[in-house]
């Protein structure tokens, strides 16, 4: 071995949103409420958070910690795991009630013009998001859509905010068939 060798950098641990997926919804399906109440809490760090975010890899932590709140929020009190399908913009497409959904409901629409045109991650309005979803009885996005979603948001290539918007706006029939196509 030289000693290039010996301090070489090791490779950095990779992110694994379905292995991040696949516990969440253990815990939904073994009713661990004590764990997905710690996942709820914010300002503090807890086991739950940390382990959420191993998943993360080294250079996602925060964001898997952050996913996987969004995620047992939309789970409080369930039972059932909800996978989720679709992206943020087709599923904010979902809110709404009998006087309008999505571009016809002016609450979805404000809540998906303030989610796109941030620069930064809109965590805030993303929790705003699957609170609504949540109370309008909606399915919510992929969950492992968003994670991957969330981490190329600030790829200029990738063009996450604008393909939530086009999958927001897009007729009902054509949203799902715009999501297969990018993926």
């Amino acid at each position: 071995m030289t000693e290039t060798e010996d301090f070489a950098a090791p490779e950095a641990y990779p992110h694994d949103s379905e292995a991040l997926l696949a516990w969440l919804t253990t815990l939904v399906r073994n009713r661990d409420t004590g764990t997905l109440a710690e996942l709820r809490r914010t300002g503090t760090r807890t086991d739950a958070h940390i382990r959420a975010g191993w998943y993360g890899g080294d250079r996602h932590r925060d964001l898997f910690e952050r996913v996987a709140f969004l995620f047992a929020l939309y789970h409080q009190g369930r039972g059932t795991a909800a996978y989720g399908y679709g992206s943020l913009g087709a599923a904010a497409a979902r809110i709404g009630d009998g006087g309008g959904r999505g571009p016809r409901n002016p609450g979805a629409q404000r809540l998906v013009e303030r989610v796109v045109a941030s620069r930064r991650v809109p965590w805030r309005h993303l929790q705003h998001t699957v609170v609504r979803l949540r109370t309008c009885e909606q399915p919510p996005p992929s969950w492992t859509g968003l994670a991957e979603d969330l981490i190329r948001w600030n790829d200029r290539e990738a063009r996450v905010a604008y393909w939530w918007s086009v999958d927001f706006h897009a007729p009902p029939g054509r949203r799902r068939a715009q999501q297969q196509k990018r993926t």
